[in-house]
Formats: C-alpha cells, structure tokens, sequence
C-alpha cells in the first residue's frame, strides 16, 4: 500500500470541527450556546463592503489570473495605510498579498528556512503555525511565556533559546492565543536580539486593527534602517472587514522576500484571489471609520469580559485583548480538553483547551470572546460559577 507523507500523517486533526462536535452534544440546557471557539467576528460585513465584493466578483475584468504579488490597486492602498498606521512609508513593492494569514505565514517560512532549520516561537504558540513549520519538516524550539509576566516574552528566555540552528523567531501581537498585546519598547527589544543574532522576525500582527483605547501605533520598526534584512510582517483583512471566507491576507517586507515568496505562491496558488482584492482596495479608505468602530465594539467586550470574570473569581485571567483571553481554569491536575470537552456539554460554553496551544498549557482554556456581544459575555458568570467535575 502506497504511504502518506509521514509529516503530514503524524499531525493532529484539525482542531477546530473536533471542538465543534462537543457543541453539537449541548442540550441546552443553561440556554444558548455562547461560542468561544474560533476567531471570528461576530457582526456583519458593511453593507458596502458587500457591495463591493458582488460587484467585483460579477466583473469580467477579475475573472483570468492576476499577478502573482497580488492586484496592483490593492498593493498601493494597503502600502498606503501601512504609511499611515506605522507613520513610516511603506511602498507596493514591500506588499505581498496571499490568500489569508495562514498562507502569509507558510510562504514566509517556506521562504527562510527548510528542512532541519528551526523556527523558534512563543509557548503558548499559535496551533496552526506549529503544525506549518512540523509539515515542512522545520524545527521547533520555544520560549516559554508565563501568567506572572501577562504572557509576553521574556527577551532573556529568547535569546536563551536561539541555538545555531534557528533561522527565526515567529511572534503574534495582540496575541492568539493569549490576547497579550506587546508594548513597542519590548518589540524593540527583540528585534534588536534578532539583528544581533542574526535571524529574521515574523511579527504576525493579524489582530493590529483591534489595539486596546489609547495604543499608540504598534511599534515602529518598519522605521529601522535595514528592517527589510530582519523584520517580515504579517496580516489579515478577515477580522477588520469581517470576510474570513473571502481568504485574504498580506506579507510586508523587503524587495527580496518578497521576490522570494513569488516563488513559492506561483506553485501554492498562482495568485490570491482577485475580485476580493480589489473589493478590499476600494474598502480601505471607504470604511476607516466603521473600522474604528469596531475596534471600539471590540474594546467594549473586553471590558465587558473582564467585568464578568471579576465574578467568577475561581477563574483566573491570565491575559486578555483584541479577540482573545487565557482563561485559567480552577480544576488543578485536569486536562484542559476535559475541562472545555465538559463545559461544551454541559454548561453551553463553547472554547478552545489550553493545550492546544501548548503542552505546558492545561491549565488554562482559549476563550475568542469577539464573537459574542457583551450581553452574551455576561451569561458566563453564572454558568462557570455552578460548573464543577466530579
């Protein structure tokens, strides 16, 4: 019998659909569902951005294959607002489009490092880019992050864990799965820890749109003199437009990745998808302000989730911002999928086990609170108050 790529085989199942078929066992018994599970927003698209999306998709114009890097109207806007949230001028020819961040991510991997290298991350990490780096056959190595510090990295761990195979560091701010958003002054510090070591900084900044009130821009290493020799960027337009399903993401970095990842894209899917790009060109300027207004929304819920663990203090926590919280949990010395497996089931509350994210994780449980308004939030006091395993 022929044999499967033993990379691939020797993965875990996609996590989410299994966490999906704890919900679909819910009686309802404690009233609806409250669905923590997956990063997705939880109001609708604008109006005109599905305008937009219909009418590019009905065009002709968007119906053959476009250019690898991506449609030249969406570069320039996207380079543009780039210019605009880091204060620093960012030029097309530093953008990448690729269909999602996940593709973003694969593509900036595949374009630094190969089999037997290493990428080091964050513990927690974010799943699906461990599972991308095993399938290509790159190396893990972690810095462990911690409750005691609100989950940021530790530059000292990091650089204690930068052996001579390690190619790069990957982090996510805001971060998924913690929520953790990282002050500029400690990306500084760990882009200079990279420059010194010599290893790239995939900074993958999918949540960016969605900073806590008052954050000033992200960081401002885009500014650096030299940055497109460390840094690469990466992003998502599915949260702040609300389109995950129209799979749209971008990488900014320097001329020569981005000619690097060309040739990976024109084998994984030639060009990202067309009529989407072009609706997300248009939108950019057209809906900064309904933007912002999430981010706003998106801040009420944070606010309105901290509230209502205050009032179940038997849960911990451990970080929180943009879509997501670290939820420690209080049943010591059990696993953490039992724990989320128990509270689908029986008490309605749909979330991801901190182990998912980590082996060293299990006593803490994803909660991807965007999704529910703060009247839905509210519900969790009283449910997480009367949960109890036996």
């Amino acid at each position: 019998m022929p044999r499967f790529n033993p990379l691939v085989e020797t993965l875990a199942a996609p996590p989410i659909p299994h966490v999906f078929a704890w919900g679909d066992a819910y009686d309802g018994r404690n009233g609806p569902m409250i669905d923590f599970s997956q990063a997705v927003p939880g109001y609708p698209p604008h109006p005109d951005m599905l305008r937009l999306l219909g009418e590019y998709a009905a065009s002709r114009a968007y119906t053959g294959y476009g250019p690898i890097e991506g449609e030249d109207s969406l570069r320039k806007a996207y380079a543009e607002h780039l210019s605009e949230a880091y204060g620093l001028p960012l030029a097309a020819g530093n953008v990448h489009v690729t269909a999602g961040c996940n593709q973003a991510f694969i593509c900036a991997a595949m374009a630094i490092a190969g089999a037997g290298d290493a990428v080091l991350m964050t513990d927690p990490y974010y799943f699906n880019q461990e599972t991308t780096l095993a399938m290509l056959g790159i190396k893990t190595r972690f810095a462990a992050c911690d409750a005691a510090n609100g989950f940021l990295p530790h530059v000292a761990r990091i650089a204690g864990a930068i052996t001579p195979d390690v190619r790069a560091l990957a982090l996510v701010s805001p971060n998924n799965p913690t929520g953790a958003v990282y002050p500029p002054a400690l990306l500084a510090e760990i882009y200079d820890l990279c420059v010194a070591r010599g290893i790239w900084l995939i900074l993958d900044e999918t949540y960016r749109d969605f900073l806590p009130a008052g954050a000033d821009r992200p960081h401002d290493l885009f500014g650096r003199a030299g940055w497109e020799n460390t840094l690469i960027g990466l992003y998502s337009f599915s949260k702040s437009f609300c389109i995950p399903g129209h799979r749209l993401g971008a990488i900014t970095a320097g001329a020569a990745v981005v000619e690097q990842v060309a040739k990976i894209m024109d084998n994984l899917q030639i060009c990202p998808p067309r009529s989407a790009q072009a609706a997300v060109a248009t939108a950019l300027p057209l809906l900064a302000d309904w933007r912002e207004g999430n981010r706003l929304e998106i801040a009420r819920r944070v606010e309105a989730l901290l509230s209502t663990m205050a009032g179940a203090p038997a849960w911990k926590v451990g970080a929180v911002g943009a879509y997501f919280a670290f939820i420690g949990h209080p049943f010591a010395g059990v696993p953490s999928a039992r724990v989320a497996e128990k509270l689908a089931k029986e008490a309605g509350i749909l979330c991801l086990p901190g182990s998912y994210f980590g082996a060293g994780q299990e006593g803490y449980l994803r909660f991807a609170f965007a999704n529910a308004d703060s009247q839905t939030i509210a519900l969790l006091r009283d449910r997480l108050n009367r949960f109890a395993i036996d």
